[in-house]
């Protein structure tokens, strides 16, 4: 049996997904969202989706490109996830080093991907070359028979909306996230500052959730924020809490995580993910107060070119 790598393909899409909530159940992945990230992928990301096949079968898959909202340059990314019942046939050797390839001839200075902490996975990367850098946790709440915090009184002064209420105006959310991005921790930082971007690949992706995303507004000023995305059916996901510096310590991000996972279980959500950096001790903190358990752990890994 010989496995092959080619760019996805229209007709790859749910196998793509299939393969990715095979080896990372903990992520909200649709086949709407893949082909969007695709097609609407900055120039500079110089994205690509690239696919194991195995006569005829997709057994794994990769997300390959430039961190291009890095002030770093010339950092790449590679995240290859294969199959669990299809490891063992060179699928995720043959990904990785057709996306080295790939981003070395395009200028890349390093290459970062995330590792599954276990012993086997680890030792994939270390013997290709990779140094272990930062951890980080994927959590998960059971939405349908767990039971969450009751939902707090809204301090004077504070409102709750939600991100549909700035349809007409998303620069504040998109402002709250530039400053709160900037402080995540991070082997690779990122910076917000282009907003006809963040439009493009944030506020009009086709996972985020306006209804479900919650908003802090204090005085006018949209003041912590709690995103959500999800797959339109039984899961939901926070892809970002973030309280703005001027406000943080009021107990902002539990106002709108709650509010946000309330709203989802009347929904009809009934598995809530999120992820955070180990390093990330508030947001941590915020996560066990609902309840959330850590479910799976990643490592960054990084190699130098050179």
């Amino acid at each position: 049996m010989t496995v092959i790598v080619r760019d996805i393909r229209p007709a790859d899409l749910e196998a793509w997904v299939a393969v990715r909530r095979a080896a990372l159940p903990y992520m909200v992945t649709t086949a709407e969202q893949v082909a969007y990230e695709l097609a609407c992928a900055h120039p500079a990301k110089r994205y690509r989706q690239l696919v194991a096949e195995e006569d005829g079968e997709i057994i794994a898959t990769a997300q390959v490109g430039f961190s291009y909202d890095s002030p770093e340059p010339g950092q790449g990314f590679c995240n290859p996830y294969t199959r669990p019942d299809r490891l063992g046939r060179g699928a995720g050797s043959l990904l990785l080093s057709t996306a080295e390839g790939y981003l070395a001839e395009a200028g890349a200075l390093a290459v970062h991907t995330w590792v599954l902490d276990e012993p086997a996975n680890r030792e994939f990367a270390r013997r290709r070359g990779y140094v272990a850098s930062r951890p980080a946790h994927f959590l998960r709440l059971d939405l349908a028979n767990g039971t969450l915090p009751e939902r707090q009184e809204v301090p004077a002064g504070v409102e709750l909306r939600t991100a549909a209420d700035f349809a007409d105006d998303p620069r504040p959310l998109f402002e709250a996230d530039a400053e709160t991005t900037a402080d995540e921790p991070s082997d690779t930082p990122s910076e917000l500052t282009d907003y006809e971007d963040w439009l493009n690949h944030t506020w009009r992706h086709p996972g985020l959730d306006r209804e479900l995303t919650s908003v802090a507004v204090v005085d006018g000023v949209v003041a912590a924020f709690s995103a959500a995305t999800t797959d339109g059916l039984t899961r939901y996901s926070t892809s970002m809490t973030g309280t703005r510096r001027a406000y943080r310590g009021r107990g902002l991000a539990k106002l709108v995580k709650n509010d946000s996972l309330h709203r989802a279980r009347a929904a009809g959500y009934t598995d809530a993910f999120t992820g955070n950096d180990a390093g990330n001790g508030p947001m941590l903190a915020v996560n066990d107060w609902f309840g959330y358990e850590i479910c799976a752990t990643e490592v960054r890994h990084v190699r130098t070119f050179g």
